[in-house]
């Protein structure tokens, strides 16, 4: 579904990621780990269109990302659910939502029912000021925004961070609904190991900008999480 291809990235002379490359299978979840600095976000912005590598490619379904904008990435499927989540504070629930609907590229301006049938909170808070939401119910409008966009990737940059475990469950539990029912395909960065045992089919280990280790999430070994992962 989505290819990375010997992608390398600097911020000036400063070399963040080096030959990444990556095969993101359709219709799973794939996990991005890795210490903090590694490169994790740096990662989903070159994907996304946000960053532009200094060589190397973007891929999804044969077509090259690689030369689009983000907004015309977001219009070929691709979306994506930032760190710190970066709702609109001073916009609406729906306002926020109505935001993501310019990704699609089907040009529709109603806000799918499905997106409320996955976070019922949402439909009982359209009127309410995104920054008068709790952390929880932020990241899920996040998450929700992302979707009214009908993407076909949808990347997340940390989405249990700072969230109530009972929110924390949540997400977990659609995002394996989307994948299941839509064959969707997920790209996580996420530090929360238990969490991507439960919820993740693959993952990538980044180490100093280069990809060093990759498999299920069923070979993720206590040897390899304290080689690369512990503090």
């Amino acid at each position: 579904m989505l290819t990375v291809k010997d992608l390398s990235f600097a911020y000036g002379t400063i070399r963040t990621l080096t030959g990444i490359n990556m095969t993101i299978p359709r219709g799973a979840v794939t996990c991005i780990l890795g210490r903090n600095g590694v490169g994790k976000t740096t990662l989903l912005k070159n994907v996304m269109g946000i960053l532009r590598p200094s060589a190397g490619a973007v891929i999804m379904e044969d077509r090259d990302l690689t030369p689009l904008p983000p907004n015309k990435r977001a219009r070929a499927g691709v979306g994506l659910v930032p760190q710190g989540r970066q709702i609109f504070a001073k916009l609406t629930v729906d306002e926020n939502l109505r935001v993501g609907l310019q990704a699609r590229s089907d040009r529709s301006r109603e806000i799918p029912e499905e997106v409320f049938e996955l976070f019922p909170v949402l439909k009982k808070i359209t009127k309410r000021m995104g920054g008068d939401l709790s952390g929880g119910q932020q990241q899920q409008l996040a998450i929700a925004r992302a979707l009214v966009g009908d993407p076909k990737v949808l990347l997340l940059d940390e989405p249990t961070e700072g969230i109530q475990p009972n929110i924390i469950q949540e997400i977990g539990e659609v995002l394996r609904k989307i994948v299941r029912e839509r064959g969707m395909t997920v790209v996580l960065v996420e530090q929360y190991l238990d969490f991507v045992k439960e919820f993740g089919q693959r993952f990538y280990v980044l180490n100093r900008g280069r990809v060093v280790a990759d498999g299920e999430t069923s070979t993720l070994t206590n040897d390899l999480t304290r080689k690369y992962l512990s503090i």
